[in-house]
C-alpha cells in the first residue's frame, strides 16, 4: 500500500503570481512546438526532400515527439511531488531550449529526428502545474484559475505561427530564425521560474521508491473504472486530432495553391483553431455547470467527427479556418467536459496523481495518430480527416453509452 506523509506549501506565494509564471510558461512552451508542426512541411521541402515523402515524413516525425515522453510520463509527477515541483517544471523550459536549438540546426530530415526525438525529455510539466495551481488556489477561485491556465495554451498555439509567418513572409528571414527565437524565449522562462517561483509541495507527499510510486500512480489510472473510461474518452479525441492536425498545413498549402504568402495562410489556420479552442473552453465550462456534462460531451463530439470529415473539401483558405477553427472549438469542449469529471470525481487522495498523468492519453495519441496518418495519407490526403472521424465516432459511442447519466459538478 502506498504510504504518504503530510507535506503543504513550504514558503506561502500568491496563487496569482504562481498562476502568472505558469500561464507565461505555458504560452512560451506552445509558441515553440506549434511553430514546429506549422512549419515542418516547408522546413522538410528546404531540406530538399521530394513532394511526395513530405507528407509521410510529417506523420512519423510528428509521432516521434511523444516516443521517449511517453514512459516517462508517471515519473515526473512521482518527481515532483515527492522531491521538488518546482525544478522538474524548470527542467521543461530548459530542455524545450536545447530542443528549438537542435531543430534550428538541423539541416537533413535525419537530424530533425534525432531533435524531435528529444522533446518527450521536456514533456510532463503541464500535470505538475496543474496540481500546484490546484494546491495554491482558492476554492472559489478554482474554476476561473483553471480555465486562465488552460487558455494560455490555446495563446501561445496561436501566436507561434503567426510570429512565424511574419517572419517567413514578410521579413524573409529563415525557418531557422524562427526556431531560434523559441530558444531564446524558453531559455527567458526557464530562468524566470528558477528565480521566481517557489517551491509548493503537495498535501500529502508520497513515501517509498520512485519506481514503485510511479507503478502505482498507473495502476489507480488504470484500475479505477470512472478514470479509466475518461481517460478513454479523452484519447479518442485527442487520436483525432493527432492524427489529422500534422497534415492540416499540407491542407493549407493545396487549398491556397500558391507559395506566396503560405506561411501566413498556415498561421491563419492554425491560429485561428487554436484561439477559438482556447475562448471556448471556459465557455464550455459554464455551459455543462447547466446542463450536465454528458450532453455537452455528446454534443461536442458529433460536431468534432462531422466537421473533421467536411474540412478537405473546404473551397478556400477562409474555409479551412472556420472548419479547423469549428474542430477545435467541440474539442476543447470534450476537455473541459473530462478535466471537471476528473476534478470532481477522483477521490482527494488520487487526485495529485491523477492530473499528473491527465495528458497520458495525449502521449499515446501523439505516437499512433500521426504514425496511423503516415500509413494512410498514400491514399489521399483526405483519408487522413476521414479515418479522425470514424475515431471520433468511437468517442460518442463511449460517451452515450458507459459515462455515468447526470454527472456533473458538485
Amino acid at each position: 500500500m502506498e504510504a504518504h506523509r503530510r507535506g503543504g506549501t513550504t514558503t506561502p506565494q500568491s496563487w496569482t503570481i504562481v498562476l502568472a509564471l505558469f500561464s507565461i510558461t505555458s504560452v512560451i512552451e506552445t509558441f515553440g512546438i506549434s511553430q514546429i508542426g506549422a512549419f515542418l512541411p516547408l522546413d522538410l521541402k528546404a531540406m530538399g526532400l521530394p513532394a511526395a515523402e513530405i507528407p509521410r515524413w510529417v506523420g512519423f516525425l510528428n509521432a516521434l515527439v511523444f516516443i521517449f515522453g511517453l514512459p516517462l510520463v508517471p515519473v515526473w509527477g512521482v518527481l515532483a511531488d515527492k522531491y521538488t515541483r518546482k525544478l522538474v517544471i524548470a527542467r521543461s523550459a530548459a530542455v524545450e531550449a536545447l530542443v528549438f536549438g537542435l531543430v534550428a540546426l538541423s539541416r537533413h530530415p535525419w537530424q530533425l529526428a534525432g531533435s524531435l526525438l528529444l522533446v518527450g525529455f521536456q514533456l510532463g510539466n503541464t500535470g505538475v502545474m496543474l496540481a500546484t495551481v490546484r494546491d495554491v488556489t482558492p476554492r472559489a477561485r478554482l474554476g476561473t484559475a483553471v480555465a486562465v491556465f488552460g487558455a494560455m495554451s490555446a495563446i501561445g498555439l496561436a501566436a507561434g505561427p503567426a510570429v512565424g509567418g511574419l517572419l517567413l513572409d514578410h521579413l524573409h528571414t529563415s525557418i531557422a530564425a524562427v526556431y531560434w527565437l523559441s530558444s531564446a524565449l524558453s531559455v527567458a522562462s526557464a530562468v524566470m521560474l528558477t528565480v521566481c517561483l517557489r517551491e509548493v509541495r503537495p498535501a500529502t507527499v508520497p513515501v517509498g521508491s520512485v519506481v514503485a510510486l510511479a507503478r502505482a500512480a498507473m495502476q489507480g489510472v488504470f484500475m479505477d473504472t470512472v478514470t479509466r473510461r475518461l481517460f478513454t474518452l479523452f484519447g479518442c479525441v485527442l487520436l483525432a486530432r493527432q492524427m489529422a492536425w500534422p497534415f492540416l498545413p499540407l491542407v493549407v498549402e493545396r487549398v491556397s495553391g500558391s507559395q506566396a504568402g503560405l506561411a501566413s495562410a498556415i498561421a491563419l489556420v492554425v491560429g485561428t483553431s487554436a484561439l477559438v479552442g482556447g475562448v471556448i473552453s471556459p465557455v464550455a465550462g459554464v455551459v455543462g455547470d447547466r446542463i450536465g456534462f454528458r450532453p455537452v460531451l455528446i454534443a461536442a463530439l458529433v460536431g468534432a467527427g462531422v466537421t473533421l470529415a467536411w474540412l478537405p473539401a473546404a473551397p478556400t483558405v477562409f474555409w479551412l479556418a472556420v472548419a479547423s477553427g469549428a474542430v477545435a472549438a467541440c474539442s476543447a469542449a470534450v476537455s473541459a467536459m473530462v478535466f471537471g469529471l476528473l476534478v470532481v470525481e477522483v477521490p482527494a487522495e488520487r487526485r495529485s496523481a491523477t492530473l499528473n498523468l491527465v495528458y497520458l492519453p495525449l502521449y499515446l495519441a501523439g505516437i499512433a495518430g500521426p504514425a496511423g496518418g503516415a500509413l494512410i495519407v498514400g491514399l489521399g490526403l483526405p483519408v487522413v480527416f476521414y479515418g479522425a472521424a470514424l475515431v471520433v465516432a468511437a468517442g460518442v459511442l463511449l460517451a452515450a453509452g458507459r459515462l455515468r447519466r447526470g454527472a456533473r459538478p458538485a
